[in-house]
């Protein structure tokens, strides 16, 4: 188990995830379960058929957070991010076998060849992942994907 002092944070069983469904993660990524399987989920059910023939060519994904005990967009006094829960992942590129990496931050625009991808990817995460945010949704996503396993009253969040 994970604790914190700080009210709110820990995961009670974490898992660590270095690879999905074959595709090595950046970093290994401290989880709780719930979010490791959605994880698997958007992989094989979203980002793979989103990407079509390219996605047998994704060997890695660039997460540049995961767990880790801090507040809702850093901000001081806000609740704590699911992040702080082992509920969250961010995503901020996919990486192929050939050296190209598709990034959040210089592919999501209509300019790109792979921005359709991406937002089919994460309009596909939506339901996968409790909340589902991306570039425009707040500011704060624009170079990433932040999906997370919140329970919303009124269902998925997706932005």
């Amino acid at each position: 188990p994970i604790t914190s002092s700080m009210s709110g944070c820990g995961v009670a069983q974490p898992v660590q995830v270095t690879h999905v469904d074959g595709i090595k993660l950046s970093q290994p990524a401290t989880l709780d379960c719930q979010t490791a399987t959605a994880l698997h989920t958007w992989v094989t059910q979203a980002m793979r058929p989103a990407l079509g023939r390219t996605s047998h060519r994704v060997v890695g994904l660039r997460v540049p957070a995961h767990y880790v005990c801090r507040t809702r967009n850093h901000r001081p006094g806000a609740r704590i991010s699911e992040h702080g829960k082992g509920k969250a992942i961010d995503i901020s590129a996919i990486l192929l076998d050939d050296g190209e990496a598709i990034t959040v931050s210089d592919d999501w625009s209509r300019l790109s060849r792979h921005s359709r991808a991406l937002r089919k990817m994460h309009q596909n995460a939506c339901g996968i992942f409790g909340t589902t945010l991306g570039p425009g949704s707040d500011g704060m996503h624009e170079n990433h994907f932040h999906y997370d396993t919140a329970q919303h009253r009124g269902g998925p969040y997706c932005r």
